[in-house]
């Protein structure tokens, strides 16, 4: 394990995030990426696909820093409807994983009135540390 997964031995396991990471190293930051390509288009309006298309475009930007989804310490989610999250939730679980894996960093959702793009239904913003 590259980081080190905080988890009071008393709590409860957590599905698919970590309560808190503690890292040392280079910190990568991402602004908020949403669901179109690398055009600034999208492809599509479906929640899951576009939560796809995020994932894989803050993948991209970890690579410029040499980074990858392993380094991931902290990911914010901004939905627009946190029933469509909700709802998907296998199919994200499995859309997760085939773009970051089995790595569960430290994470939040929050449902939001509207993001900025009109067709955007989810917006990631990652922080990433590469050990030193």
């Amino acid at each position: 394990m590259i980081h080190e997964v905080l988890h009071p031995k008393t709590w409860k396991a957590t599905p698919g995030y970590s309560n808190g990471i503690a890292a040392r190293g280079r910190m990568v930051f991402t602004g908020g990426m949403i669901g179109w390509n690398e055009q600034q288009e999208f492809e599509t309006d479906d929640f899951v696909g576009q939560c796809e298309t995020a994932l894989r475009s803050i993948v991209a930007v970890l690579a410029e820093a040499g980074a990858g989804p392993e380094h991931l310490v902290r990911l914010t989610w901004y939905v627009t409807d946190k029933r469509e999250y909700l709802n998907n939730l296998k199919e994200l679980g499995v859309v997760y994983k085939a773009v970051i894996g089995r790595h569960y960093p430290a994470m939040a959702l929050v449902q939001v009135v509207a993001l900025v793009e009109d067709r955007a239904k989810v917006e990631i913003e990652a922080t990433a540390v590469i050990p030193e």
